[in-house]
């Protein structure tokens, strides 16, 4: 049996690289990764593939940065191609970025059997780009591999057959605890000469959030009162960082004391500091998960979370809007020691990809 599985943005290369795993062990399964170039910068995608050990891609389709539109159409085009000279028996997508709406498309209309890792994802936000690739691939996959109670909720909403739906877990947490052990090794933390437990680590890299200058003067509000108190890394995204320099804003950051901006990094660096953060203020989706995971506490900047468990049992709390006095407060409450306590959601075992696998081969 041939897989071919698809990662484009750096949350696909966390989830894939587990996969990968688990299929190269089964004798049955020929697995090949296609790679379709979605995240261009080396900064945000070539790192990743080094550092979960990822071989190098069988595909690497090139695409050129562009809107949303422009992307899927390249993409659409040129995986066409890579399916039709290898004419797999599953095509795997994961996550909810525009590769993975593009590259189900195109095998579904090929008649390729399309498997989807973190099914059943809904926000109920439908001006996030990222719902509406949710919604369309779930509508197209064969097989929908499912990590929470509300994914299983959502897709039974739905209408989607019982037999189509596996509920096995978190890939993404597969890569957590599998390399968890590695990244503290690396000792990010010590290098960075930080003291466990009293820095603040913040990443905000959403249009909603970063793309207008209210957004940003907001952030730099939260930065700068959280530097009161702690040391406040701020690893930046390459389009935060070019709209904090395009309205001007990045000099305010730069001059305030125990602020450190930093780089994008890599996911072992950033997984040792995440760990040892007193806190993480973000408005990433897979990070709510891994701090859940890990049980520190993480403020998430979004109207609504697709990953609701992450409220319900685990360390997040969700802000609905930039509120520099929000975050404050809610800062202030986890310096005392009233954080959230939380629990580990079912199946987030590390053990999701074998279970993946199985299910595929007797399909």
């Amino acid at each position: 049996m041939k897989i071919l599985t698809i990662v484009g943005a750096r949350p696909n290369f966390m989830k894939v690289a587990p996969l990968h795993r688990a299929f190269l062990a089964q004798s049955t399964i020929e697995s090949k990764i296609v790679h379709t170039g979605q995240h261009y910068d080396a900064r945000m995608s070539d790192v990743f593939f080094n550092q979960l050990e990822l071989p190098k891609p069988d595909y690497y389709l090139g695409v050129a940065s562009g809107s949303p539109t422009q992307q899927t159409a390249e993409i659409m085009t040129k995986f066409e191609v890579v399916i039709q000279a290898e004419q797999p028996d599953w095509v795997v997508v994961v996550g909810d970025v525009t590769s993975t709406l593009a590259c189900a498309l195109v095998a579904v209309r090929m008649g390729v059997r399309v498997a989807h890792v973190e099914a059943g994802l809904r926000s109920g936000d439908r001006k996030m780009p990222e719902e509406i690739n949710r919604i369309l691939t779930d509508n197209l996959a064969d097989l929908l591999f499912v990590t929470e109670q509300a994914g299983l909720d959502n897709l039974h909403r739905e209408g989607i057959p019982d037999e189509k739906i596996k509920f096995v877990g978190n890939v993404m947490i597969d890569s957590l605890a599998h390399y968890r052990p590695k990244a503290n090794e690396l000792g990010t933390v010590g290098r960075l000469q930080l003291t466990h437990g009293e820095y603040i680590l913040v990443t905000m890299h959403r249009p909603s959030n970063v793309d207008m200058p209210d957004g940003l003067r907001a952030i730099v509000q939260i930065v700068t009162e959280a530097a009161m108190h702690n040391t406040v890394l701020f690893p930046m995204h390459p389009r935060t960082s070019a709209n904090l320099i395009q309205f001007g804003l990045m000099d305010q950051l730069t001059v305030i004391p125990n602020v450190r901006l930093m780089e994008p990094q890599g996911y072992l660096e950033f997984l040792n500091l995440m760990e040892f953060a007193l806190a993480v203020v973000t408005d990433s989706g897979g990070i709510q998960e891994e701090t859940t995971y890990l049980q520190v506490p993480c403020l998430t900047f979004r109207d609504s979370t697709e990953r609701p468990s992450t409220v319900t049992l685990g360390t997040n709390i969700l802000l609905a809007n930039l509120n520099p006095f929000t975050v404050a407060t809610e800062l202030a409450s986890i310096r005392k020691g009233s954080r959230k306590k939380g629990q580990v959601p079912p199946l987030w075992d590390g053990a999701t990809a074998e279970r993946i696998a199985t299910c595929l081969i007797f399909d």
